[in-house]
């Protein structure tokens, strides 16, 4: 009986020591646990948000005076050169003020220079036969042939006959080519035809039509907005990214742009101004980006854009993947290193960030292997498995190593 169950005891006793054996041995051999060994690596630091295309020039397109729409040359969504007509707008009594101007020119040419002429010969003609008669009675007074009297109404109507020709010289000069009275008649028409020509809309400048307020018939005011063009080409685009990454950001930086609708046409872009405000409702700030040349003809106003700010790089950097990290505040974190077995805490001090990887500036050396966070605890032994430095997408959709930002919005 005693050596059935001596048997049965061992029976039962043989698996719990191997189970107490096996974790024994893993016990002192360590947890295996996931980490990485800390290299140098390249590494750009970016930052990634999403904004809107924007017109930098947008022109509301208005009338200087109060009219009726005749015709409308354009429709949302046209392109147009500078000079070329908008809108034909009608005013009668403008055309009415430049067909009376444009008379009184016709008037002045054709009649008033004419008769000015004629009168003038008249005048001269007069001015000559007063003259001879003048002469004569002299003759004839000297002799004693007529009175004296005779002689002195020939010399007053030879003075009449010069006031005659002298006021006819200067309405002749008046009314000549490039006289008082023509200028005053060119100056009036003149003003009339601008008045006129107001009627006439035309681009200012190469664009597009973004907005139409107006139709055929319509009647309307000076001041008021009938079209809104935007600059052709004149395009920038506005971003709203975490307050977060201001320290990073620099007007010049270059960054890759990608549109929602065309996301295998990137295109470069760079920082033009960084606002000096925050919005304190989102965090945000709002930085803006020029398109460089050549600007896609693909743009649309307010379309949704994403857009990649390189903000520094390294081409040698001392590098660990940012989930070996923990307690991150600013540019200090902790970390746990492999040594001896065991799991041990370390300070780092960080400097350029990705998504994916860190600069470790101190704490830190290449060799080192740092244990991914959540898996162990400090002091406790560990068996690591190394991985190799992780890769993430780039801005093209290439695939890089590490360019992709740890902040965004």
């Amino acid at each position: 009986m005693s050596t059935f169950i001596s048997r049965r005891t061992l029976f039962i006793a043989l698996p719990i020591v191997a189970v107490l054996a096996v974790a024994a041995y893993f016990t002192l051999r360590g947890k295996a646990v996931q980490g990485y060994v800390v290299q140098q690596s390249k590494l750009v630091q970016q930052v990634v948000a999403t904004g809107r295309v924007a017109a930098k020039t947008r022109a509301q397109v208005g009338s200087e005076i109060t009219a009726v729409v005749a015709q409308r040359h354009v429709d949302v969504g046209d392109h147009v050169a500078r000079g070329d007509l908008l809108l034909t707008l009608r005013a009668d009594d403008l055309a009415a003020q430049y067909t009376e101007a444009k008379a009184s020119l016709e008037l002045l040419e054709k009649v008033q220079r004419p008769e000015a002429a004629a009168k003038l010969a008249q005048a001269m003609s007069q001015l000559k036969q007063a003259q001879r008669e003048v002469d004569r009675r002299r003759i004839l007074s000297d002799a004693r042939a007529v009175p004296t009297e005779n002689f002195e109404q020939a010399v007053n109507a030879l003075n009449a006959a010069r006031a005659g020709a002298d006021q006819a010289r200067l309405e002749v000069e008046s009314l000549a080519p490039g006289g008082r009275q023509e200028s005053i008649v060119k100056a009036r028409l003149d003003a009339a035809r601008a008045r006129l020509d107001k009627t006439l809309i035309k681009a200012e400048f190469d664009g597009v039509i973004l907005e139409r307020m107006v139709s055929r018939g319509d009647v309307v005011q000076a001041g008021k907005a009938l079209l809104t063009l935007r600059r052709d080409r004149d395009v920038e685009l506005r971003i709203p990214v975490d307050e977060r990454n201001l320290a990073v950001l620099a007007v010049g930086q270059p960054a890759v742009a990608l549109t929602d609708a065309y996301p295998q046409r990137p295109f470069n872009t760079h920082i033009t101004l960084i606002s000096p405000a925050i919005d304190s409702q989102r965090g945000t700030v709002e930085v803006r980006l020029s398109v460089d040349d050549p600007v896609p003809d693909f743009l649309r106003d307010d379309m949704t854009v994403t857009v990649t700010v390189q903000t520094g790089e390294r081409d040698k950097a001392l590098v660990i993947p940012n989930d070996a990290l923990q307690s991150v505040s600013g540019s200090q974190a902790t970390v746990l290193v492999a040594q001896g077995g065991r799991a041990q805490q370390k300070s780092v001090s960080l400097g350029l960030r990705s998504l994916a990887l860190s600069e470790v500036t101190k704490g830190l050396a290449a060799g080192d292997v740092v244990i991914a966070s959540g898996q162990v605890n400090t002091n406790q032994k560990v068996r690591v498995n190394t991985l190799p430095l992780p890769t993430t997408a780039g801005p093209n959709g290439a695939r890089t190593n590490n360019e992709l930002p740890v902040k965004f919005n």
